[in-house]
């Protein structure tokens, strides 16, 4: 078999790949949905808690399995970016930090970053920078003194004026490349978002005790 050949098999498989996997989220998509009629059926006929809280939980089982799924359809398909000039780096972090708005400060900017603007697609780069920021969160160092974890820090910096440097520290140290693994779902979201960094032109790696995202600023 000819290069070419084993080229086409694997552009075949994978779109065999991402069709199998459109129609399995679907399915369970028609699974919650004869669960939520379960649900509430019991509801009124007032079954006992325990049998309430297991459909409950079944039903969220089923919404992040069709969301995994989802992800990974998305994954499978061409990054097609809208790009808009003279978009600030800093403006689409604001709107990722104010969505993790809680009693206390969980994900802050550096006062020290840089106003970085470049010709970006803000709707796609605000997801990704959701998704490392999430898995971010869940990595960060406790803060052994106060029995808490640390606030984590994202730090944006220019580099020559051409590529903007997102770095997100004080995680907690990764012994693989979570860009790369597709290991549960926030490891699902973050090879997402890898991908729509790359489209950009971009990077994404794990450096020490850092995320670090590098993003060309020109179109």
């Amino acid at each position: 078999m000819s290069k070419t050949e084993d080229s086409e098999t694997l552009q075949d498989l994978g779109r065999a790949s991402i069709q199998i996997v459109h129609d399995l989220k679907n399915q369970l998509n028609g699974l919650k949905l004869y669960a939520t009629f379960l649900r509430r059926r019991l509801e009124k006929s007032e079954r006992p808690d325990d049998e309430q809280e297991t459909v409950v939980k079944l039903i969220e089982g089923l919404d992040r399995a069709a969301s995994d799924l989802a992800t990974i359809v998305e994954y499978g398909r061409q990054i097609e970016l809208k790009k808009q000039p003279g978009f600030e780096v800093q403006k689409i972090l604001r709107t990722v930090v104010s969505s993790f708005a809680g009693p206390a400060p969980q994900l802050v900017i550096d006062p020290s970053s840089d106003s970085v603007q470049g010709t970006l697609d803000p709707s796609k780069l605000t997801d990704a920078f959701k998704w490392i920021s999430n898995a971010a969160l869940k990595n960060r160092l406790p803060d052994e003194s106060e029995a808490a974890a640390k606030p984590l820090s994202i730090k944006v910096s220019a580099l020559d004026n051409t590529n903007a440097i997102i770095e997100w520290s004080g995680l907690q140290k990764i012994d693989h490349d979570p860009f790369r693994s597709f290991v549960g779902s926030d490891e699902i979201r973050l090879a997402l978002a890898a991908k729509i960094i790359e489209a950009h032109g971009g990077s994404a790696k794990v450096v020490d005790d850092r995320f670090v995202v590098q993003l060309p600023l020109s179109g």
